[in-house]
């Protein structure tokens, strides 16, 4: 991974460099959003063959095939977009993701990159030995499924709302009626930039509390969250989890039972906070996210580097 980062800035030239890289302490890695807006950083459509396949083998470093998959067909979603959109707000563009390197990743101090674009945010940290922070990470899906075209009935997100549609129906009933919070979709995800507190009590249903089956499809669906990463980040998160109790993550869900209509759900314990939300576009516009409620961006470890006496590094 440190070696995939050095290659891309090596592949820049001096000014590409003056927008990939920043320093770890810079504001600008906490400034993270999935919406479409300008945002710094070097796009794809700035980079010429070499430089993209640079970037590209960054992301893939850190990605397993599947979560890999999953972003660059978030990408794609914009030629979709771009087709089936009959007023225009925004410039569909798969090309308008960038990518930033913080910190040098060349010096063993702490680094960190990010890649982002519309529905994509993906934010790591690292330190000088393992990884530290894979959150906060965004993946979201507009359309959902994709009504028409060569990519006709794709759903790039769908496993993650099947498997918790077919957790919660097949709850209990008194356990159903913990499970869920709202008789209607909370609209959007709570815990969206710049309110990563919104959230600080789980509800819903232990996973603790849950028949054999359920624990085995809340398990399942936390995978296709974690699951997005390469073996060994995966892993690290999965002890975790698993470390701060499984048994203690809640799970709610706000809406219809049925496909179609929107919903909303939510995992939440100690060390893990999953949301998924279907409510745009006639529940056709997916949002998720993946936080760790204590070590986004690493600030705890950062912080506590810095006060151990390290200064900081600054990429060139």
């Amino acid at each position: 991974m440190r070696a995939e980062a050095v290659a891309f800035l090596r592949s820049l030239t001096p000014e590409q460099r003056r927008r990939a890289a920043f320093g770890i302490e810079s504001p600008e890695r906490l400034d993270w959003h999935y919406v479409p807006r300008e945002r710094a950083g070097l796009p794809l459509k700035a980079m010429d063959d070499r430089q993209r396949a640079a970037a590209q083998a960054l992301l893939r470093a850190v990605l397993s095939d599947a979560g890999y998959r999953k972003a660059t067909d978030i990408m794609r979603l914009e030629t979709v977009l771009r087709a089936i959109e009959t007023v225009r707000r925004f410039d569909r563009d798969p090309d308008n993701y960038a990518w930033i390197v913080f910190g040098d990743p060349d010096a063993g101090a702490p680094w960190g990159f990010r890649v982002e674009g519309h529905h994509l945010s993906l934010n790591l940290t690292f330190a000088a030995g393992p990884v530290e922070a894979v959150t906060p990470a965004f993946m979201g899906a507009n359309p959902a499924r994709v009504p028409s075209g060569p990519l006709q009935g794709h759903r790039v997100l769908g496993a993650q709302e099947d498997i918790a549609r077919e957790l919660v129906r097949g709850l209990a009933a008194a356990h159903r009626d913990r499970a869920i919070i709202a008789a209607r979709s909370l609209g959007n995800i709570v815990s969206g930039p710049g309110r990563a507190d919104d959230l600080r009590s789980p509800v819903g249903l232990p996973i603790g509390d849950m028949a054999p089956p359920q624990r085995a499809l809340a398990e399942r669906l936390i995978e296709e969250f974690v699951g997005n990463l390469r073996t060994e980040l995966a892993e690290a998160q999965r002890a975790r989890i698993r470390e701060a109790g499984l048994g203690t993550i809640h799970f709610a869900w706000a809406g219809p039972l049925e496909p179609g209509h929107a919903h909303y759900f939510r995992l939440h314990g100690p060390r893990l906070l999953i949301e998924h939300d279907n409510t745009q576009n006639d529940a056709n516009h997916v949002h998720s996210v993946w936080r760790d409620p204590t070590r986004d961006f690493a600030l705890d470890v950062l912080g506590e580097h810095y006060r151990s006496g390290h200064h900081a590094h600054t990429a060139p």
